[in-house]
Parts: structure tokens; sequence; C-alpha cells
């Protein structure tokens, strides 16, 4: 339905962004939704799998309609995460990106989306939940401190001043 606006009222880059969006398509995500999500989970757990597997695997609370797999497979298949080969009448699918590859995309993801490509306050935002346990702070210490190029110079004060606050060691 085209809905009419006064295009007089616009200006030149104004104008010329309602035009595109009644000419562009919407922009391909190669993010994975929950429900690609899962099917992949079933790729990576089952390796190369049949729509009719896919179905059948998935937990009777998060059901899915065959065509329902079938779409979100197909989808799968146009971001590059999954390949497929005919056998038979059907198709048997397998993925093509690792499990640790599709994490580490996604986390790129938000990274670049909410943190602005800060490590810094990525890692300070999960610091940040009241949630962390003092084991998960000890963890994320070590972690830090053996990441480190130069371990020797990593201050123990930042971390352990969070840690103390958390009731950690």
């Amino acid at each position: 339905m085209f809905v009419y606006r006064n295009v007089d009222a616009l200006g030149p880059t104004d104008f010329h962004n309602e035009i595109n969006k009644l000419t562009m398509p919407p922009r391909k995500s190669n993010t994975l939704t929950e429900a690609e999500l899962r099917l992949m989970k079933i790729l990576w757990r089952r390796g190369e799998s049949a729509v009719t597997d896919m179905v059948d695997a998935l937990p009777e609370s998060e059901q899915l309609a065959y065509n329902s797999v079938l779409t979100t497979i197909r989808i799968l298949e146009q971001k590059g995460y999954v390949e497929h080969r005919q056998e038979g009448r059907a198709f048997v699918y397998w993925p093509c990106v690792q499990e640790n590859e599709a994490s580490s995309s996604e986390v790129r993801n938000v990274l670049n989306r909410f943190f602005g490509n800060s490590r810094e306050k990525l890692v300070l935002s999960l610091l940040d939940d009241d949630g962390i346990s003092a084991e998960e702070l000890a963890r994320l210490h070590d972690a830090i401190r053996s990441a480190s190029p130069d371990r020797e110079a990593l201050p123990d004060a930042a971390v352990s001043e969070i840690s103390k606050k958390r009731g950690g060691r």
C-alpha cells in the first residue's frame, strides 16, 4: 500500500531516503534467528540430516511444522550456514559453518552493534551484571592474565576490587 507524503516538505537527503525505502529491498542479516539457531544446533549435534529428521529432532516444546523447517533451512543455505545434496527425493543438509565460528561471529556482531567494537565496554558490561559469581570472576581474571602479551604488567588491583565488591577472592 502506498502512502502519500508531501515530498515538497522533504529536503534532498530525506527525499532520497524515502525513495530508497520504496525501491531498495531490506538488508539481509547474517545473524541467526532463534529458529535458525535451533536448526543449526541440531545439525551441529547430529551432522547430516534431512528436513524430516530435523523436525523429529526438535524438542516437543519447540516443535515447528515441516514447511517452517524447510523454509528456515533454505534461508540458512542462502546465508551460507548449510549446504545440501539430493538423496533420492529428499535433500540432506549439513553445516558448513562450525559452531565456534558462528558464536564468534555473533559475539563480533554484538560487540560492533552495542559496544562500538570496544571489548572493554563489553567485558565491563558483563562484570556489571550482579549475576556473576566469584568463581566466574576468578576464571575471567585468569583468562585475561593468560591472554595478555605482557602478563606481569597486568594490574591485579582493578579485578581484585571488583571481586571484593562481589564477595569473591
